[in-house]
């Protein structure tokens, strides 16, 4: 019989690299790589709101998260700075902010380190709620703005010819990035969240033969890193954030191998 804590780790992880993974296609398809690790960066910010306010910290990483992806919004329309550039700023100025915050205000108890590299074992009912209620609505909208967003990925021209409100759609997809990260933080942690995006969605590649294919297919890489590093962490005692990164660039670095070891036979 396995112990409750197991078992919700197990939940949250197996539901975060379900949404992760699919919504990795995009990252990986439009190179937003960055945008995901600066918006990770924010979420410390958003750490020391919800430390200094009392409120629920998924909730103080949601908000920063998103005001992080609305500013950027408004300063790409504007043509402020180039937008490597800002994303720069904008990540490193909350991340040392929060850091900055959180030290100054001297919190006893608050586990810096679980946040920076994620501790599974440590999630609670309430973090689940947070997990899969979030992991449903990125779920809902993914599906609805499939055809949007890969005919986006394709060329942005074809897809406003085609009616596609390009505005909204990459709105929509920074909107997911954003919750997808925030309530990805407690699992593998601020400086290893973006791998849970690309890693599964980049071993998925050498496979599938559609989009629709790739995603299905980087859930289940996802789910495979998710299990071994759980496990890897449970039985050697090592962290479980790095874990089960470590677990999915494994499975990469094995898929990648196959794969051209079959083109090599097969071409």
């Amino acid at each position: 019989m396995l112990d409750d804590f197991i078992l919700r780790a197990l939940a949250a992880g197996i539901g975060i690299a379900l949404v992760a993974s699919s919504l990795g296609c995009f990252v990986v398809w439009r190179r937003m790589a960055y945008f995901g690790d600066s918006l990770a960066h924010s979420a410390l910010l958003g750490i020391a709101l919800g430390l200094m306010t009392g409120i629920n910290l998924n909730l103080g990483i949601l908000i920063v998260c998103a005001l992080f992806a609305a500013a950027l919004i408004w300063m790409q329309q504007k043509q402020v700075l180039a937008t490597d550039t800002l994303l720069g700023i904008l990540a490193h100025a909350s991340l040392s902010i929060g850091m900055v915050v959180i030290s100054f205000m001297g919190y006893p108890g608050f586990d810096l380190h679980s946040y920076l590299f994620g501790d599974i074992l440590t999630v609670q009912p309430q973090d689940l709620w947070w997990i899969f209620g979030g992991g449903v609505v990125v779920l809902v909208l993914l599906v609805f703005y499939w055809s949007s967003l890969t005919l986006m990925t394709i060329s942005e021209d074809i897809a406003r010819a085609e009616g596609v409100n390009t505005f909204i759609a990459n709105l929509v997809l920074m909107s997911l990035m954003t919750i997808v990260v925030s309530i990805s933080i407690r699992i593998v942690g601020i400086l290893l969240v973006t791998s849970m995006l690309i890693i599964p969605a980049a071993t998925a590649r050498q496979w599938a033969n559609s989009p629709e294919a790739m995603a299905i297919i980087a859930s289940v890489f996802g789910v495979i890193a998710v299990i071994a590093g759980l496990l890897t962490s449970m039985f050697l005692d090592t962290p479980s954030g790095p874990s089960i990164v470590t677990a999915a660039a494994l499975v990469f670095m094995l898929m990648f191998s196959l794969a051209m070891l079959r083109r090599r036979y097969s071409g």
